[in-house]
């Protein structure tokens, strides 16, 4: 591991890649476990040209950078790119972090599924084991986290979406990892789910999936991937349905990040104060 006291160097230099990225937090986010964990550092927003990723990570590269996370819409791009990937990595279909090793070979990572992990399970203290969850989606989000939530041991996992054909897809390619079956909004009715994840886009345009008012079990936990200052039209959906624990993405955010910043630097930042500090600033 780089030493983070020689000071006679220039710090070791990361960023976050995408289009558009002046809204990304991670620059934030990274810098306060940098500053936590006394990594010699900088991390930055690096905007991408669309069709010029492979070239802007090989300038990253060459000019001394050590990693870099990604996001919108360059994750498959990541994953294509990488020379190697980890299993999680190569299962999601996408990479969010990229890691350029001592010979120059780029590693693949994904760590957007053990980040929504621990954010249910030590944030919020959720047991997914023998619970039955829904995931709504069959996207990338959903795709990046159902190899996670499966190794949870849960009851069933079910992958719910507009075109059924997509949850098809997804729940054959995973299950030989646990119990896992695909249905249409419609055939959600009559059945019910200890804990929901909506994995859809629907919340950045306002909108929300079809969902059975029957839908929550009665001791129910729901969870929006996304999240913003207001609560999201899933979670407002959740309360109106009485939901018993409401949950954005913010703490998936954080906790994502401190699983790359551990891959990079071997070292696991304290996430809680962040991501409290990050609510109360929303």
């Amino acid at each position: 591991m780089n030493d983070p006291f020689d000071f006679d160097k220039a710090p070791d230099e990361y960023g976050v890649m995408g289009n558009p990225i002046a809204h990304s937090k991670s620059p934030q986010i990274h810098a306060a476990f940098a500053k936590q964990t006394r990594q010699r550092m900088q991390y930055s927003a690096l905007l991408v040209d669309l069709g010029g990723f492979p070239q802007a990570v090989g300038n990253f590269q060459a000019n001394g950078g050590k990693g870099v996370n990604v996001t919108v819409p360059f994750k498959q791009d990541a994953w294509r790119l990488a020379d190697e990937k980890s299993e999680r990595a190569q299962l999601a279909g996408a990479v969010n972090t990229l890691i350029f090793s001592e010979n120059n070979l780029i590693l693949g990572d994904n760590t957007d599924g053990v980040g929504l992990l621990r954010d249910i399970q030590q944030n919020h203290k959720i047991e997914l084991k023998g619970k039955r969850i829904l995931v709504l989606g069959a996207g990338g989000a959903a795709r990046g986290v159902i190899l996670p939530l499966l190794e949870a041991n849960p009851a069933k996992l079910v992958i719910a979406n507009r075109t059924v054909a997509r949850a098809i897809t997804l729940a054959e390619l995973f299950n030989q990892y646990g119990a896992v079956e695909a249905a249409s909004y419609q055939e959600l009715s009559g059945k019910q789910f200890e804990l929901v994840i909506n994995a859809t886009s629907a919340s950045l345009h306002g909108e929300l999936p079809p969902l059975p008012n029957d839908l929550l079990a009665t001791e129910s936990a729901c969870y929006d991937m996304m999240y913003g200052a207001d609560p999201t039209p899933f979670l407002q959906w959740a309360e109106q349905h009485h939901c018993h624990k409401r949950m954005d993405g913010l703490g998936m955010l954080v906790e994502q990040a401190a699983e790359s910043f551990m891959l990079w630097r071997g070292i696991r930042p304290e996430t809680t104060a962040l991501i409290e500090q990050m609510r109360s600033h929303s």
